[in-house]
């Protein structure tokens, strides 16, 4: 059994790109607590949009951004050769470790901390190494639960139209169902986790809900774009390592997949 999964390259394309895809999800996480100004990283000044009454909005973003559009990619090329139950279950999977480490994450901050080590960095600058400990993993629940709560469902929105445009499509213009998908979903994405972390846990007005998330957005937006051809490079190598006949059909077995899925969708009317 051992030596047949080492030995099906199909499988150890799924069990390393489902590795990178938890990984890079759990850091995504890990690194979310600081905040960087974007127009600073180019050396411009702040963007000073203004956008339903709320002024001065700038392109202030979390580092987990960083990575999350390689989430994107990741979904759309498993969607790709392997199906949407396959994507489900490597978001189920980031989602129950992501939740377990911050379990964890907060067993270890309400561990007592020994007394020399406190003050161990004071004289680096920080006096207090329990409280900034606490202040890098102490994100708050409400933010943990609309990151992931947004996730699965940008996830599940962006199977669901990958799928239908590839319905359309067929094998061709992979560029408009991996970047059509990746866009909605993350617009999805962008409001979802503003409205349980901040309208439910911080009740911030809807018209800040909006603005931020807008801002959000054009960043996600711009990226899902310019990642375009990120999509045709990862294909070109996954049809070299499989072989052409193989990933062939693969893709036609995961577009089955795909059709038995959302043909028993009931649809208005």
């Amino acid at each position: 059994m051992i030596k047949n999964i080492l030995r099906d390259k199909p499988t150890k394309l799924f069990l390393g790109i489902s590795a990178f895809f938890v990984a890079n999800a759990l850091i995504a996480e890990c690194i979310g607590g600081k905040i960087f100004s974007l127009e600073e990283v180019f050396g411009l000044n702040p963007a000073n949009i203004s956008l339903f009454g709320h002024s001065g909005l700038s392109f202030t973003l979390t580092c987990g951004v960083l990575l999350w559009p390689l989430e994107f990619i990741i979904t759309d090329l498993v969607n790709e050769y392997y199906g949407p139950k396959a994507v489900k279950r490597i978001s189920y999977t980031a989602v129950i470790l992501i939740s377990y480490a911050f379990i964890m994450f907060y067993v270890s901050m309400s561990t007592p901390a020994a007394g020399w080590w406190i003050t161990s960095k004071t004289a680096e600058g920080v006096p207090d190494m329990q409280a900034a400990y606490t202040g890098i993993f102490g994100q708050g629940m409400w933010i943990i639960l609309g990151s992931l709560v947004a996730f699965l469902v940008s996830q599940f929105v962006d199977v669901f139209v990958f799928h239908k445009i590839k319905k359309v499509t067929g094998d061709k213009k992979i560029w408009l169902r991996a970047t059509g998908s990746t866009i909605v979903s993350q617009l999805i994405d962008s409001f979802v986790v503003l409205a349980i972390a901040f309208k439910l846990g911080n009740n911030w007005p809807w018209t800040q809900v909006l603005a931020i998330g807008c801002v959000n957005y054009i960043y996600k937006f711009t990226m899902a774009v310019l990642l375009t051809p990120l999509i045709y490079i990862a294909e070109k190598r996954i049809e070299k390592y499989l072989g052409h006949e193989v990933a062939a059909k693969m893709k036609r077995e995961a577009m089955g997949k795909g059709e038995e899925l959302f043909t028993n969708i009931p649809t208005a009317g």
